[in-house]
């Protein structure tokens, strides 16, 4: 095992760093990203002042620009990245999905102790995998500040033929001090919920239900002291949204000329927001999920959580097209134009009326036949509610994207290219946990145990498991597993698509199978930034 241990009180020393007050500023305004190609890199993690919204704040960037530099191998190449911190702080980056020894996965305090202020530290490793990815700070408040930037790396072998190739990178940006809006949630849960049902709310909803079906509702949710409107925790009230590190006012461009085939590398990296993203227009033709190839599936739009990727080819053939990326509660959204040349654009699209959670997104399905167990760990104040009939389909494009007239990717479109997952061993085991929390006190959770409170979980090296996640909660969350695959199975239990990360949708069960290939300490968290923040954590021991 390693000579350097890992310790819960090292890793939340690290989540608890200084805000981005304390930084000293190094340059006005941060610059475009540059596309970096090669085997040999320098990126240097420095203060940078930005404007996206009319007042200059600090942010975090890799050689001065947000998003960070897309960086560009080749599979098979062997990689050195020399990292030097011109921080205050503490920093470090980690390669989201990438398969690689655990030492160099870029999590203090788990598998390094970060990179302190004033010094460098190099990874290096060999590319075992091609496709689109992406990286990030995994210290503090970094990612939320700005320090992300993606990986496109190019196969032994091409099997997609594209005229244009561009990275299409969503994210988001607050001006306030992550720290802040941190303690807001903890305060006030729904601090930035600006979309609360009102008494218009509720004529409506007598109108259609009756009396005594509308009181039932608002009894039900104000018992459970939730809101139905809850689809997020930080709306486009402090958030503005952006697309390569462009705002909807500035609009990021990507040429073609009539006729060509262009891929869209759509890559999630905002801390909090799940986007809804369409090109009114164009069919999608989603062929990567997760960097991993699969079998072509056509699609109006798509729903992409934070952390996950999806690769699409697009044939344009008017002058424009207005890439649009919605937020999930329709608070906001990003932007970016497709032309032959500049100054064109096309009609940037209304934003879909925010949708309220329904009762199976609460309740799950009442018809279930799947047994839950939970944990005693459950019963206490951390936890608020329990699913007990989860439901378990996967063609649920989620709340805001039901029967709304397009045709929206889900879980049950994506299957894998064979030969992507080699490993077809049945599971010797089940792990089953449940995603937990209190919204009243902002606290996450898995199995109603945070991470300060909780121990390592233990896969055997070598065997092949079944993981099950049940959400007992109201949010969906993005869960994360550094180092190993999560090949996602069907609710029959069938191996479908291979991921990174999975999401998980209010009271629904999902399960995916594991092979313990890699040995070393590896992350399990939601990726919603502020949930792995407040305890929805797991370190996971392969040996």
């Amino acid at each position: 095992m390693p000579p350097f241990v890992p310790t819960r009180r090292y890793f939340l020393k690290g989540l608890a760093a200084t805000g981005i007050a304390s930084l000293l500023p190094a340059q006005c305004r941060a610059a475009s990203a540059d596309v970096l190609s090669g085997t040999a890199f320098t990126l240097t993690i420095a203060q940078t002042m930005v404007d996206f919204t009319g007042t200059a704040r600090p942010a975090t960037t890799v050689n001065g620009s947000i998003p960070a530099p897309t960086l560009h191998w080749r599979e098979g190449d062997t990689v050195t990245l020399t990292v030097v911190n011109e921080l205050a702080e503490t920093t470090s980056i980690h390669w989201h999905g990438l398969i690689l020894p655990y030492e160099m996965d870029g999590a203090p305090g788990i598998s390094f102790n970060g990179i302190p202020p004033g010094s460098r530290f190099t990874y290096r490793f060999k590319v075992q995998q091609s496709g689109t990815y992406w990286y990030h700070s995994h210290s503090g408040m970094q990612e939320q500040t700005g320090l992300y930037g993606a990986i496109v790396i190019s196969p032994a072998t091409e099997t997609i033929v594209a005229d244009r190739d561009y990275v299409v990178q969503l994210s988001e940006w607050t001006d306030e001090d992550p720290l802040a809006v941190f303690a807001k949630l903890k305060k006030q849960s729904d601090y930035y919920n600006f979309n609360q049902p009102t008494a218009v709310d509720f004529i409506h909803d007598v109108a259609h239900d009756g009396l005594g079906a509308a009181l039932d509702k608002r009894a039900m949710w104000n018992e459970m002291r939730m809101s139905m409107t809850d689809l997020a925790d930080i709306s486009g009230y402090t958030y503005t949204y952006l697309i390569n590190g462009k705002t909807a006012a500035d609009h990021w461009l990507g040429l073609f000329q009539p006729g060509e085939r262009v891929r869209l590398r759509f890559i999630n990296s905002a801390a909090q927001t799940f986007f809804d993203v369409r090109i009114p227009g164009l069919s999608l033709t989603v062929v990567h999920a997760d960097g991993q190839p699969i079998i072509p599936v056509s699609v109006d739009e798509l729903r992409i959580g934070p952390a996950e990727t999806y690769d699409v080819l697009v044939s344009p053939s008017q002058q424009a097209y207005t890439v649009f990326a919605q937020s999930m509660d329709r608070s906001g959204f990003a932007c970016a134009t497709l032309a032959i040349r500049t100054g064109l654009s096309a009609p940037v699209p209304t934003p879909d009326k925010p949708e309220p959670l329904a009762m199976t997104d609460m309740m799950g399905a009442m018809s279930s036949q799947v047994a839950v167990h939970h944990a005693k760990s459950e019963y206490g104040a951390s936890v608020d509610m329990r699913v007990d009939t989860p439901r378990t389909n996967l063609d649920d494009p989620g709340v805001g994207l039901r029967n709304n007239g397009r045709r929206v990717l889900t879980y049950a479109d994506l299957r894998s290219v064979e030969g992507i997952i080699s490993d077809q061993r049945p599971p010797g085991r089940d792990i089953e946990l449940h995603l937990t929390g209190n919204m009243e006190r902002y606290s996450w959770s898995l199995d109603g145990v945070a991470f300060d409170e909780s121990t390592p979980i233990h896969f055997r090296y070598g065997e092949r498991l079944r993981v099950i996640f049940v959400n007992d909660t109201m949010m969906s969350h993005p869960m994360h597993l550094h180092g190993l695959w999560s090949d996602l199975e069907s609710s029959d239990g069938q191996v479908q698509v291979r991921k990174h990360v999975v999401v998980v949708q209010p009271a629904q069960r999902v399960s995916f199978r594991v092979t313990a290939d890699a040995r070393g300490y590896w992350p399990w968290h939601c990726h919603l930034f502020y949930h792995m923040h407040g305890g929805m954590f797991r370190v996971v021991v392969v040996a």
